[in-house]
């Protein structure tokens, strides 16, 4: 029988630590104080009941207008159904291809139990699953057992649902396979006490303390998230502006949504034209400032750029009806004329990072159709025009979910709360940002060890309710830029007018903004476009310092730039030319923009202008917690 690979790993980004083994088989499964253990389970189960009991009275005070299924999943698994009932042809030999690979792993299990020698796994884990690393996923026979079942049955699902797939629309058939492995992933083995060996050993040695440990943790963050579960990712060990986003500068410029901050100079003389980044307002602008050894903006400054960079207001009620038009004009009109009043420089290079980058791609196209010229460049980190292939994001789009996203903002007056974003975006990631904090934190009892980026990753932001709604239904659900169709300020946008000089970036693995949504943007802008593709993620495919020798990136020169040849129309096709090199692209991005950066001239430090120092950089805004 061919051994198979499992589909539903994925790579941990902080797993919990090992714990120490050097016990005996028997030992490691034997409760170490009997009535210590006794004592302890009382206490699991009082507090248990305290949390049964939250729940139910939270249900009890729901409102009305909370819809029931705001995610729609009962419309995926409908479709699903649906799918199952016309074909019940695939679902028989689905189930009898289970049936006999269960055969297969009870005759194997039973061989190696009579004393036989090890067989060979009927069903592997994927080489990126971390879930399953305990040593006795392998050398106990029941553990291993169990491991195998599960592989075994959650690729069942997820195979019999993708042979349905061609029986959906697209828009269907992306809802069901997410919700899937959702599903698979939550009925892992690894999640429950008595089928996680690792769990199980320490709960036993420990006579039950680290569940009762685990469930203080639980109740924490619970209260911590006013009834809704706002897991604990980073020890609480970051203090803005101390030990986290301290590049020096000033904030020079403030008002209803944006302070911009202008860092200090690293080199004697800076290019003539500044570096202006706008950063997504989905969070805080410091993950470009995390702490000095991978800082883009302290790197940034010592290449010889005048770096400016805008932090969005974490929005309350008052800035509910903020509109998109809004954002273009406060935030990125309103930052482009302070650069000019500080520096004196008509032209200025822009960075856009994610939805940061959406709104730059806006506004360029707006810009072009009033003949401003203040941009003369512009780059893309992560960032999309294109939304027809927008990745697992679009799960979450469609008329009822969006209804219901807009009955919970007008019932926090007008404002989404950052922790429905967070959930969000970790169920983009459940394995990583999810299950192993539910293993850690709650089954394991550990504390969560201090880590930045999953510290920023917590420190949410708000939403305003007229700009997050025409985001969602005009980008992702409409997809009206690249088509020519979005209006904004009354000029109906087209990006092919955009003639300005573009380094579009994008990563192999970001689940946010997949490189081939990313790779689309190369056929709608109208100028000379440079495209990357770099290792990692959405995170650290950007955050990568040369400093580091991580990752890669990948570049193609026989097309767009110098070249004048227009990219072909997939990327596949381009990656079949790209040539890859070792380390961080940002080196390869220095070298194109500072060949558009003008000469060099004396370092300009903040309040030389006629700009006037309001504080100290990061700032008061970034500060604002959700």
């Amino acid at each position: 029988m061919a051994k198979q690979k499992s589909k539903s790993g994925e790579a941990h980004k902080a797993p919990p630590p090992q714990p120490e083994s050097g016990a005996t088989p028997d030992e490691a499964y034997t409760i170490g104080d009997p009535g210590a253990f006794a004592r302890n389970m009382v206490r699991v189960g009082m507090q248990s009941q305290r949390l049964l009991s939250d729940y139910l009275k939270r249900q009890a005070t729901r409102t009305g207008n909370e819809p029931g299924d705001p995610l729609n999943i009962t419309g995926a698994f409908m479709d699903l159904l649906r799918g199952l009932v016309a074909d019940p042809a695939v679902v028989m030999e689905a189930q009898f291809q289970l049936w006999r690979d269960y055969m297969g792993l009870w005759e194997r299990t039973a061989l190696q139990m009579l004393g036989g020698k090890p067989a060979e796994p009927v069903v592997e884990p994927a080489r990126n699953d971390k879930r399953f690393r305990d040593k006795d996923w392998q050398e106990n026979q029941i553990f291993n057992f169990i491991k195998q079942s599960y592989l075994l049955t959650a690729n069942w699902v997820q195979n019999t649902v993708e042979k349905i797939d061609d029986k959906l629309d697209p828009a269907a058939r992306q809802r069901v396979q997410f919700y899937t492995k959702q599903f698979v992933d939550a009925i892992a083995p690894t999640n429950f006490v008595l089928t996680n060996p690792e769990v199980l050993r320490v709960t036993l040695q420990s006579n039950g303390e680290n569940l009762v440990k685990g469930l203080d943790n639980l109740l924490h963050d619970l209260e911590r998230g006013e009834g809704q579960l706002a897991i604990t990712q980073s020890a609480d060990a970051f203090r803005i502006g101390e030990n986290i986003a301290t590049a020096p500068g000033k904030v020079v410029f403030r008002n209803e949504l944006i302070e911009l901050l202008q860092f200090d100079p690293a080199t004697k003389e800076v290019y003539e034209r500044p570096l202006l980044i706008f950063p997504p307002w989905i969070n805080k602008f410091y993950i470009l400032d995390l702490r000095p050894e991978n800082s883009f903006i302290r790197w940034a400054s010592a290449q010889g750029y005048t770096v400016f960079v805008v932090s969005w207001v974490n929005p309350d009620a008052k800035l509910a009806e903020k509109t998109f038009e809004d954002y273009m004009r406060e935030g990125i009109f309103a930052a482009l004329d302070a650069v000019n009043t500080a520096t004196g420089q008509k032209k200025v290079n822009c960075i856009g990072y994610c939805i940061g980058g959406t709104l730059l791609s806006a506004t360029l196209s707006y810009m072009a159709a009033t003949g401003d010229e203040r941009v003369n460049s512009a780059t893309f980190f992560a960032a999309q025009a294109d939304f027809s292939e927008a990745g697992d994001l679009k799960v979450f789009i469609d008329d009822i979910q969006l209804d219901a996203l807009e009955q919970q903002m007008k019932d926090a007056g007008g404002v989404l709360e950052g922790s429905r974003m967070a959930t969000t975006f970790n169920m983009l990631r459940a394995n990583d940002l999810i299950w192993s904090f539910v293993i850690s934190n709650y089954l394991l009892g550990k504390e969560p060890a201090p880590f930045d980026l999953l510290y920023w990753n917590s420190d949410t932001t708000r939403m305003p309710e007229a700009t997050h709604l025409f985001y969602l239904r005009e980008f992702y659900k409409n997809n009206c830029l690249s088509q020519g169709k979005l209006v904004l300020g009354g000029k109906k946008l087209d990006l092919s007018k955009v003639k300005i000089p573009i380094y579009l970036q994008s990563a192999k693995e970001d689940h946010i903004a997949p490189y081939r949504s990313v790779y689309k943007s190369t056929h709608l802008f109208g100028g000379p476009i440079r495209f990357i593709i770099a290792g990692s993620g959405h995170i650290a495919g950007v955050v990568n310092p040369p400093s580091a020798h991580k990752y890669q990136y990948w570049t193609n020169d026989a097309f767009g730039g110098e070249s004048g040849k227009p990219y072909p129309a997939t990327v596949e096709a381009w990656q079949s030319g790209a040539k890859e090199t070792p380390g961080s692209w940002w080196p390869d991005w220095d070298a194109w923009l500072s060949r558009l950066s003008g000469e060099k001239v004396p370092a300009r430090k903040p309040g030389d202008g006629k700009l006037k120092i309001l504080g100290d950089a990061p700032g008061t805004y970034v500060k604002v917690k959700a």
